[in-house]
């Protein structure tokens, strides 16, 4: 929604800044997700003041002039109004300045005088029609070389905000200047035009499925088809250009000037968020205005000169022969008011929102008017909106109002109240407000409070369709009160008793686990190029990427040749989200897992690093540090389970990950489209369990007691220690039978309860070890709580630990 600020400030007198305004609607309503200076075309004008003047020695009318423009140097410049006056201020363009006409200023001789500049009137900053001499910038005190802009307030802000589907009354000045009038505590009205109210507008004429406008029948074939529908007739308009104030209107809020009605219908669009429609009334047929379905095969050519095929489900505004535009969505070129219009008929409607949204798909069109339609319209601006476009119409375009308007289909809806307790509202905002504040706060945006029970009774306004329970109330007068003035401080209570899902615990934990490694969180969309046995999606919002994925790691493998493809080769990155399988009959099957991929260095390079290419070698992650990746986020993932990876009989899968035995995810290298350069990518994905049953292994396999929902980890205090640690390495031949796992585990088992850590540091093979072994070295850490261990009794947790190593699995140490 683009709002005009200066527009904003004709319904609210306040005295912010447009970046104050800014921050405060996105602060309370809205976020405002740019502000734009309109007359950016002024930003390399400057203030300038005129030092010298004195006549052109070979002209009776130029001036010859020395201008201080800020640059340390005065400029010659030579000028040909007659109120140049030497210690003035004027607007000035340096040499190479674009004028917003286009044109260039360049340093030149003009009758033998060097002219380096220009000081301009304010035709020539499209300021206004004045060309006979320079513009003078009286009451102001800035110094040379001040950029105009900020010297003078010109032209208007626009600022562009975020507009909700759920809060549709803000597609408006109207709705906008609402809210900041209760963010102000200001008064707000709708701007005062001169003259406007001259033009009488005589009360509508309501009825439930016909009545006449003037000389016009009006009528609704069926009822449902619409749910308000009023019209009045304008004779005798002069259709021409729109004054500039209207036409600067338009332009500040990104729309262009067409002719006066036309102006004036989007005018009331911008202002009151009703979209209106004028009809050449020499151009009906049959002197009759008809709401009713499309006929098959029926077509119109709508005002963007394309002929559009209509279907039953859509809904025309007709004459007694033809449809002359597509309800809600845009008028027909037929009835078009064009230079010769002289009589016109208004139409201000109301439409189901699903209706329209039908329409403007099928027809693969969007307009202004359509997408507040969609939103909401409320029912209740129809009449202020009527009458204030006809009277503007009056009033720019000439003409009389001939007869009453015509209402129709129009039933008063029953607002909603609702009871609100003050004891909610503190128990869900952690802090009390009065009953006087939770009053003046929701009056301040048009709900009416009763305070004559025990509770307030709330009754909502026609434009917020969106509040329908008690903590949307609240959530109103948190958010006008301001977020930030609430305590940040921790409270020893929770707003319910229903604890968090335990899939949400589970991908907290892993993230936390992940993003303490060092890796990044991706944040992309489950979308992808797929094909068969992929779910494809009804409507894609790209066919490149029309079906949901299969696997996390297709996202992620995206994501790693994008940065490949700029250079970047050190990749660390992770994602938590649903995959998708199709299945016959029913919605697709969700499941959520986690994935990580890996390539290029461990670790941001650091200058005190060697640059040799051994040492490169050893940072780069390689299959090991992906089995360590797996094994970090599965001991996250199932704390309280028995986690193992096994080799895979699966192509290009390394490991099979298994929790109990079954397996919940893989180890893979990842293909990639990758430049020469490139390291080699590994790749982790894990099940978190089903989104839409119990949890279940991946692949088919039946559900098993590990992926079981709200295991949650524990976390006990220990207290530093305070004795030293001891270490020692031990080097052991292994046979390539026997997992590194299973060394890891009996060295555990037998070292007891001073065993602190145990890292897996080195892997050789090659020379000096015998065929069918690989030589393993882990270092391990003993520390006694209580006092230093002896060199004997390490010695003889080693000797221990070699005895079981060599009588269980035939571990030898290394000697050489």
């Amino acid at each position: 929604m683009n709002v005009s600020y200066e527009w904003l400030r004709a319904f609210v007198p306040f005295d912010l800044s447009a970046a104050e305004l800014r921050d405060l609607l996105t602060a309370h309503t809205a976020t405002v997700e740019e502000l734009v200076a309109l007359r950016e075309d002024l930003a390399p004008i400057v203030v300038a003041r005129v030092v010298e003047e004195a006549a052109h020695p070979d002209s009776d009318h130029l001036h010859v002039t020395k201008v201080d423009a800020g640059t340390g140097t005065l400029l010659d410049v030579v000028c040909g109004a007659a109120n140049v006056t030497a210690g003035k201020l004027y607007p000035f363009a340096l040499t190479g300045t674009v004028l917003p006409g286009g044109l260039k200023i360049q340093k030149r001789k003009i009758r033998g005088a060097v002219s380096d500049g220009m000081l301009c009137s304010a035709r020539e900053l499209a300021l206004g029609q004045e060309h006979e001499g320079i513009m003078e910038l009286v009451d102001i005190d800035v110094p040379p070389g001040t950029p105009l802009l900020r010297a003078l307030p010109l032209g208007d802000m626009r600022l562009v905000v975020d507009v909700l589907a759920n809060r549709p009354d803000l597609l408006s000045h109207l709705g906008v200047a609402r809210e900041v009038a209760a963010i102000t505590k200001r008064p707000f009205a709708l701007p005062a035009i001169d003259s406007l109210a001259a033009a009488a507008v005589p009360s509508p004429v309501a009825n439930q499925s016909g009545g006449r406008a003037a000389s016009i029948d009006v009528r609704i074939d069926e009822p449902g088809l619409v749910n308000r529908f009023m019209g009045v007739v304008i004779r005798g308009v002069t259709v021409g250009p729109s004054p500039e104030w209207l036409v600067n209107r338009l332009a500040a809020v990104g729309s262009r000037s067409i002719n006066n009605v036309v102006d004036a219908s989007n005018y009331i669009l911008h202002e009151l968020g009703q979209p209106t429609h004028a009809f050449d009334l020499a151009k009906l047929g049959g002197s009759s205005v008809v709401v009713r379905r499309a006929k098959a095969g029926e077509k119109i050519t709508t005002l963007d000169g394309t002929e559009r095929a209509l279907n039953a489900e859509m809904i025309v505004i007709a004459d007694a022969t033809r449809p002359q535009a597509v309800a809600g969505v845009m008028g027909g070129q037929d009835s078009e008011v064009t230079a010769s219009t002289a009589d016109i008929f208004l139409e201000v409607a109301n439409f189901n929102p699903a209706r329209i949204r039908g329409a403007r798909r099928a027809l693969g069109m969007s307009s202004d008017a359509t997408y507040r339609f969609e939103r909401g319209v409320d029912l209740e601006i129809a009449p202020r909106a009527l009458e204030r476009l006809a009277q503007l119409i009056v009033l720019i375009a000439g003409g009389r109002i001939d007869g009453a308007p015509v209402d129709l289909a129009y039933e008063r809806p029953t607002p909603p109240a609702i009871a609100l307790r003050a004891s909610r509202v503190a128990k869900l905002l952690g802090q009390s407000v009065s009953v006087d504040d939770i009053a003046a706060l929701l009056g301040s945006v048009g709900f009416d409070v009763d305070r004559t029970t025990g509770d307030l009774l709330v009754t909502v306004p026609t434009w917020r369709g969106d509040v329908t329970t008690e903590v949307n109330l609240i959530e109103e007068i948190a958010r006008l009160r301001g977020y930030d003035s609430f305590p940040i401080e921790l409270r020893p209570f929770r707003p319910g008793a229903v604890g968090d899902d335990p899939q949400w615990i589970t991908s907290k934990r892993v993230r936390e686990a992940l993003v303490g490694a060092g890796l990044l969180e991706a944040r992309a969309m489950p979308f992808v190029s797929g094909g068969e046995g992929f779910v494809r999606l009804t409507n894609p919002m790209s066919e490149n990427e029309a079906f949901l994925r299969k696997e996390v790691l297709d996202t992620l493998a995206r994501r790693a040749e994008y940065n490949l493809a700029r250079m970047e080769g050190n990749v660390r990155l992770f994602e938590i989200g649903s995959v998708f399988s199709p299945r016959a009959g029913a919605l697709p099957h969700e499941q959520l897992r986690v994935a990580a991929l890996v390539m290029g260095r461990r670790q941001p390079a650091h200058f005190t690093d060697p640059k040799t290419p051994e040492f490169e070698s050893w940072v780069r992650y390689g299959s090991w540090d992906a089995k360590a990746l797996a094994e970090l986020i599965a001991g996250a993932a199932y704390p309280a389970q028995s986690i193992a990876l096994r080799d895979s009989d699966q192509p290009n899968v390394l490991w099979d990950v298994r929790v109990d035995d079954v397996v919940i995810g893989t180890v893979t290298r990842v293909a990639l489209d990758a430049p020469v350069w490139a390291a080699p990518a590994f790749g982790v994905e894990l099940s978190l369990g089903d989104l839409d049953s119990s949890p279940v292994a991946p692949q088919g396999r039946a559900a098993h007691r590990p992926f079981a929902r709200g295991v949650t980890a524990v976390s006990r205090y220990q207290t530093l220690p305070s004795t030293p640690a001891s270490e020692f390495d031990l080097a052991l031949l292994v046979p390539d039978a026997v997992r590194g796992e299973q060394v890891e585990s009996l060295i555990r088992r037998v070292s007891g309860k001073l065993l602190e850590r145990v890292e897996l540091f080195d892997q050789y093979t090659g020379r000096g070890v015998e065929a069918g072994h690989r030589s393993l070295a882990w270092r391990l850490t003993f520390r006694h709580p209580e006092r230093t261990l002896r060199d004997r009794e390490l010695d003889a947790r080693r000797g221990d630990i070699l005895r079981a190593l060599d009588d269980e699995l035939n571990v030898r140490q290394r000697t050489n």
